[in-house]
């Protein structure tokens, strides 16, 4: 029998508190410098831990009544205003339990507000560390910026193009749904903000587990039977890689379990939806006549829905610069269609062999991949300088503050969408052009 309606709002409530999250850092060694010092100093109870009531709320859980009482040890001088404990680094003890750690500060500073973050933390496993900060790095820009076009222009461009119409549209309906939900992210105590890069965002679904969850399995089903390479091995690299993620965002303090949990099934969802439409929406990118039009127009009322959905956020320019990428990608695939640039191979070819890594197929990569991410790079640049005082111009907006200026949904849609929509378009027409010429394909 299934749960009742109370066991699951019990489940529910389980699985958004910020407390499950606090033990999976302690357990991955993370620590608050005040947790630490109230420890070391004596039998004190965690500043925000225990002695509080829950309630269940409409964007999750909120707090009432006062923090417990700090018992009158040595570590209630070290703790400041309404229990919150002061920059101070566990001593060492004899018995090593608690060593003197370098402290930290959170990972980059706030997108929104540029805020470094006040908590700091001790870690005692580095290895654990450097992993999950690899592993959040893949459901980042930087990740996306490199592995896309590296992809496109080093192993398979038919791969490629289809990978990014999903990767867009499990993005861009992840960061719709969290401008309508608009659930908080876990509260800090007793969560330690490792990164803080997205703590202004809301955090139901995760986009990370999303992203995660939908790059990965994608390229197994695109590559499998395409490419020659095991089963099991695929199947296994796709599985890590999404677990990598997901435990990343518990790691740095950015989700509860449920968002996670609700993150890997949006994005199942939209893989079982989109995956076997995928040689439709390829071939009316290619063979429209009228597909460009079409493209940019859906695009763009895409962004302009998403712009209407909230405040002022990071996650409106990011979801701009998703939808810009994907117009350029999808444009681009329909112009090397009609030029012959970048044809797909003769299906009697397939399956492929992996090649042989040789010094010299490295050193082409690497040239194509250099030469690539600088002309994106330029183009990047050359457009963002044009497009912002061009927009500030033509809405009569003030451009002397250029990031007040581009908090304008008039400035910053235009500007987001019209720069990266070009960046992919040179990376997926211009670029292997550009290879041609310089005897790089």
């Amino acid at each position: 029998m299934g749960l009742k309606a109370g066991g699951w709002r019990q489940l529910i409530r389980y699985l958004n508190h910020p407390e499950q999250v606090a033990r999976f850092q302690q357990l991955c060694g993370v620590v608050a410098v005040g947790s630490t010092q109230q420890l070391a100093n004596g039998d004190c109870r965690h500043p925000n831990g225990g002695g509080e009531e829950e309630e269940e709320g409409g964007a999750g859980l909120k707090r009432r009544g006062d923090a417990p009482p700090v018992p009158d040890t040595d570590c209630g001088k070290h703790l400041g205003k309404n229990g919150i404990a002061c920059e101070l680094a566990a001593p060492a003890r004899p018995n090593g339990d608690f060593p003197a750690d370098p402290k930290k500060k959170p990972r980059r500073k706030n997108s929104l507000n540029k805020e470094a973050g006040a908590t700091e933390f001790i870690i005692r496993n580095r290895l654990l560390y450097y992993l999950f900060s690899f592993g959040t790095e893949l459901g980042n820009e930087l990740f996306y910026i490199t592995f896309f076009p590296f992809w496109l222009w080093n192993i398979d461009p038919y791969v490629g193009r289809r990978l990014i119409v999903i990767w867009v549209w499990v993005m861009y309906l992840g960061q719709c749904t969290k401008d309508i939900i608009r659930w908080p992210r876990p509260r800090s105590p007793p969560v330690v903000k490792v990164e803080v890069f997205y703590d202004s965002e809301y955090g139901m679904p995760s986009t990370h587990a999303m992203s995660g969850t939908a790059i990965p399995f994608s390229l197994f089903f695109l590559t499998f039977g395409r490419w020659q390479y095991p089963y099991a091995f695929g199947l296994l690299l796709a599985s890590s890689w999404c677990i990598l993620v997901c435990l990343s965002r518990l790691y740095m303090g950015m989700h509860s379990i449920l968002d996670i949990i609700a993150g890997v099934l949006y994005s199942i969802l939209i893989l079982v939806i989109f995956h076997p439409a995928m040689d439709l929406i390829d071939n009316f990118n290619l063979t429209y006549k009228y597909a460009p039009l079409f493209i940019i127009s859906l695009h763009l009322g895409m962004g302009l829905f998403s712009f209407t959905l909230d405040t002022w956020s990071t996650s409106r320019g990011d979801t701009a610069e998703i939808l810009g990428t994907g117009a350029g990608i999808a444009c681009a695939s329909h112009f090397n269609h009609m030029f012959g640039i970048l044809p797909d191979p003769p299906l009697d070819a397939l399956p492929f062999s992996p090649p042989a890594i040789t010094f010299n197929l490295i050193t082409r990569a690497f040239l194509r991949f250099a030469v690539g991410v600088v002309v994106l790079l330029l183009t990047r640049a050359v457009l963002k300088a044009c497009t912002i005082p061009l927009a500030c111009k033509i809405f009569s907006i003030p451009c002397t503050d250029i990031r007040q200026a581009r908090q304008r949904m008039e400035v910053e849609l235009p500007y987001r969408y019209m720069t990266y929509g070009m960046v992919g378009f040179v990376a997926l027409f211009l670029v292997p052009s550009l290879f041609n010429y310089l005897n790089l394909s």
